[in-house]
């Protein structure tokens, strides 16, 4: 799977010029835009949003930058993300929606443990290794301590509700039963999140490069699955 990176989430058109005028909140129905030209305006402010944070990074990119480079009003941003940090969530949040969109929901997937966990794995591993979201990353831990908007921001959309997920799915009565009792949600899923991840901020530190294949990462997923299974089952587990 290649690397849409956050400057590729979405179309590269970009708005007309006229779009830099707002729509009148009380004006007639006949007269305000298409339901597809506001969501092909929203997309082109998150694409082109995603583009300078990682060119330029968050601190030195500003409102009026976006909004100038893509043809909408301040007030826009304002009005549909709060501002900045709201604008930010939403790109990252886009990013991650995109590679689990295809994913059944962990709350309901009767499927077995070991290929719920498998595809989660390689899905979470070719979300986190794409040179865009180490990149994305970096940025983040440089920039934490003069912008801890960023970092709250950054980990509330892309770790923390990971977590979430992982540990409502770890409470299913289904599953935790499957695990040693003294092992909460919460351990599992960071335990796991742990084992596929390695040496994350190691890698943190070097320029990113192409991402790895689809058959490197599986393999990769299944030593990391058999290594959380081995220490959190019940029972042991059998490669």
């Amino acid at each position: 799977m290649s690397d849409p990176g956050l400057s590729e989430l979405l179309p590269n058109d970009t708005a007309s010029d006229a779009a830099t005028e707002e729509p009148s909140c009380c004006g007639k129905p006949a007269g305000r835009p298409r339901a597809a030209d506001m969501e092909a305006r929203m997309e082109n402010l998150l694409h082109t949003a995603g583009c300078l944070f990682l060119e330029k990074g968050y601190g030195k990119v500003s409102l009026e930058m976006i909004a100038r480079e893509a043809h909408v009003a301040v007030r826009t941003i304002y009005v549909k993300f709060g501002g900045k940090a709201g604008l930010f969530n939403a790109v990252v949040e886009q990013r991650r929606a995109a590679y689990f969109s295809t994913m059944p929901a962990l709350e309901t997937d009767m499927r077995p443990l070991s290929t719920i966990l498998g595809e989660f794995g390689l899905l979470f591993l070719q979300l986190v290794t794409t040179p865009a979201a180490i990149r994305l990353h970096r940025m983040v831990v440089a920039e934490a301590a003069t912008q801890p908007e960023l970092a709250e921001t950054f980990y509330k959309v892309g770790p923390g509700q990971t977590r979430d997920m992982l540990s409502t799915f770890f409470s299913r009565p289904d599953i935790a039963p499957l695990f040693r009792a003294e092992l909460t949600p919460s351990i599992l899923a960071l335990h796991l999140l742990n084992c596929l991840l390695e040496d994350q901020m190691s890698r943190l530190l070097f320029t990113p490069q192409t991402q790895a294949d689809v058959v490197r990462l599986r393999a990769k997923v299944a030593l990391s699955l058999d290594l959380f299974l081995r220490g959190t089952l019940r029972q042991p587990h059998v490669a």
